[in-house]
């Protein structure tokens, strides 16, 4: 059977040949195995995925399955599901399981989808690499002597990979977005207080967002929609409601560039040349393509270090031993010291912007060679 890679194909192949999402949960977990040299999963679960799927094959045959049925997923180390162990990739956490599951687990299973493992990542998030998990590095499955971005490397991976359709990441300053582009895959970090937060091991909760990793921009979309809106167990998500997001257009965009991040001495020829490019081509399609200003750019990431570890110290403060974790001394370091520094400069600044769309560089230069 064809592996389907992307969450639209699974669907098609469930109505036009017959297949079941038993069997492509059997054919990812077959996948995942066979791709363990990545190094992308800690754990599969497969008693639990086989179950699910058995049930969301019954739904379909009743004709009442949830709309992301044939998705199969992985989510990060960090995101809990009950009964299933959780750690964010460190051994002070090896062996706990959790006691409950996360909002967003909650309401994926409650689509349908299935849930096929959880993902390698840096420990407790912190990193931007993936080589600084306590269970090994993730490579990279474009070129496995590259690094896969991080921390959500193996969310990532899973996807590039063709395991799974999708994947959760949580993103506190580029984990979803960063690796995304190393990987070749579309990372959406939803704005903040968009998604609950219910269930993720905090790094630092007033930067930390969960959100899907796919190939496909709809995949990703029916990922966010099943997902998002208000949580009654998270008082920081927003009250609106969410509508489901559609992918139509009104037509030609205007559309703003930060100008800074494209010609700063750090970025990189290859990075500058594709984003020049981009922006040719968006105005021959007739958008207006407009440069905008981004103040403050060399103050942002010093910024963002000084809140996030701070928010760090005081959320990873449980792991002392006594309330939460082993009595082990810890090997993560603050704010992922010595890994490559995050590329986050449009942080909020498009509510500045006359434009409704902006667009930059992901990071300043192509995935780095692992060490």
């Amino acid at each position: 059977m064809h592996t389907p890679r992307t969450f639209r194909e699974a669907k098609d192949l469930l109505t036009s040949a017959g297949t079941s999402i038993t069997a492509l949960t059997e054919q990812a977990l077959e996948e995942a195995r066979q791709k363990q040299d990545l190094n992308a999963f800690l754990e599969l679960f497969d008693e639990s995925a086989l179950a699910q799927a058995a049930r969301v094959d019954a739904r379909l045959k009743a004709g009442d399955a949830g709309p992301l049925a044939g998705l199969v997923l992985s989510v990060k180390d960090n995101i809990c599901y009950k009964d299933h162990r959780v750690g964010a990739s460190s051994r002070i956490l090896e062996g706990f399981t959790s006691l409950y599951s996360a909002t967003v687990v909650e309401r994926l299973l409650a689509a349908d989808a299935v849930i096929l493992g959880r993902t390698n990542c840096d420990e407790f998030a912190m990193g931007s690499s993936n080589e600084n998990s306590a269970y090994g590095p993730v490579a990279n499955p474009l070129d496995p002597t590259r690094v896969p971005g991080g921390s959500s490397g193996g969310a990532a991976a899973s996807v590039a990979a063709g395991i799974v359709h999708a994947a959760l990441g949580s993103d506190t300053g580029g984990s979803i977005r960063q690796p995304a582009s190393f990987t070749g895959t579309v990372g959406f970090k939803p704005t903040y207080g968009r998604v609950s937060r219910h269930g993720l091991i905090a790094f630092a909760s007033s930067f930390d967002q969960i959100g899907p990793f796919a190939h496909t921009v709809d995949d990703a979309t029916a990922v966010y929609n099943a997902i998002a809106g208000p949580d009654r167990h998270d008082s920081t998500t927003s009250q609106r409601p969410a509508p489901p997001i559609t992918l139509d257009h009104p037509g030609k965009l205007r559309i703003a560039y930060y100008k800074e991040c494209v010609e700063r001495p750090g970025v990189s020829p290859a990075v500058r040349d594709a984003m020049t490019a981009l922006v040719e081509r968006l105005q021959k399609e007739g958008h207006t393509v407009e440069p905008a200003e981004l103040p403050m750019l060399d103050h942002q990431v010093p910024t963002y270090y000084i809140i996030a570890t701070a928010e760090a110290s005081s959320n990873l403060a449980r792991f002392d031993g006594i309330h939460w974790g082993g009595v082990r001394r810890p090997t993560v370091s603050a704010g992922a010291k010595g890994s490559a520094p995050r590329y986050n400069a449009a942080f909020c600044w498009a509510l500045l912007c006359s434009a409704p769309v902006t667009t930059m560089p992901t990071m300043p230069r192509p995935s780095a060679c692992a060490d």
